[in-house]
């Protein structure tokens, strides 16, 4: 992704692909994120943070009172999203829904299933009224590039809102974990995923292009009986480690044990159970279009800003 806590230098034993072509550093092993999210699923998805995310995409296009007639579900991992997208709202049911899945799916009643890449879109410009992305993004190598894409898809006045993990998600785990590895084997591998800020995520909607963005934060507290309860739910939604530069062989027991006893003692409520913060950073933006606002240009103001107070304004010299 390029943005948020760069990844710490590679721990003896991480390896680096010498091959890697040149472009956007490669931070995320998306072949392997991929693996994982297909274990996952073989071994039986854990779908509710997916769910969540979901629904509070839903509930806010129900605020857009227009109807999006062609819709793009871009990457999201389960296809909890675009189903909701087919069964309505807002303003009445998607005419047309197309899933960007990340692995190959049957096609659903109402839904159009392609496998794909969020790095390398395979549609026409303006094919979309509306493109949504849940929890995906944040794996991308080249988040800017794949936000312009998003913006060439959609047709003018058309609708981008997306959903990913936020710079605080997981910090409980990132400081456990790094803290055990330094005391135990003095020295620390990147273990969790940078993740952007949002200051930063909003600056790239500009970037792509998009008209009136706006980016803003839903924490996500998740309480569990240990360290290990957390890692076990990762898992099952194919979310561990999936960084170019992981330690590349496995981690002694000491190492999880002493992190499990840190963050029992910083991240733990009065009856014993560990907080997880999960922060997510909700996205949003348009296709430019004649039709939308626009701020006016420097200078063209008919009333000074004082009079609009109803206080003196003061010269630099007057003070």
């Amino acid at each position: 992704m390029g943005l948020g806590p760069a990844p710490a230098p590679p721990h003896k034993g991480a390896m680096t692909d010498p091959a890697a072509p040149s472009g956007p550093p490669l931070i995320f092993d998306r072949g392997l994120a991929r693996a994982r999210l297909a274990r996952a699923r073989r071994q039986g998805a854990e779908p509710f943070l997916l769910e969540r995310a979901a629904a509070d995409l839903v509930e806010r296009l129900q605020a857009v009172l227009r109807p999006f007639p062609r819709a793009l579900d871009l990457g999201t991992p389960g296809p909890q999203l675009a189903r909701l997208l087919t069964q309505g709202a807002p303003a009445g049911p998607a005419r047309a829904v197309t899933r960007l899945a990340p692995l190959a799916e049957a096609t659903e009643p109402g839904m159009a299933v392609q496998t794909g890449d969020e790095e390398a879109l395979p549609f026409a410009p303006a094919s979309f009224d509306l493109v949504v992305s849940a929890l995906s993004l944040h794996l991308v190598n080249d988040l800017p590039g794949a936000l312009a894409q998003a913006r060439r898809a959609l047709a003018p006045d058309g609708l981008f809102l997306a959903c990913l993990p936020g710079g605080r998600t997981l910090e409980e785990l990132r400081f456990s974990l790094a803290q055990a590895e330094e005391e135990i084997t003095g020295g620390a591998s990147p273990r969790v995923a940078p993740f952007a800020d949002v200051r930063d995520l909003g600056a790239l909607l500009q970037r792509a292009g998009l008209a009136l963005p706006v980016s803003d934060l839903d924490a996500v507290t998740i309480r569990y009986a240990d360290m290990f309860r957390l890692m076990a739910d990762l898992r099952a939604m194919g979310a561990t480690n999936p960084l170019v530069h992981r330690l590349r062989k496995p981690t002694r027991r000491a190492v999880f044990l002493r992190a499990a006893e840190i963050y029992a003692q910083r991240f733990s409520d009065a009856d014993g159970r560990v907080r997880a913060t999960i922060e997510l950073v909700w996205l949003s933006g348009w296709a430019p279009h004649e039709s939308q606002q626009k701020p006016l240009a420097p200078g063209s103001a008919k009333m000074r800003l004082a009079d609009v107070l109803g206080v003196r304004e003061q010269k630099l010299s007057d003070q």
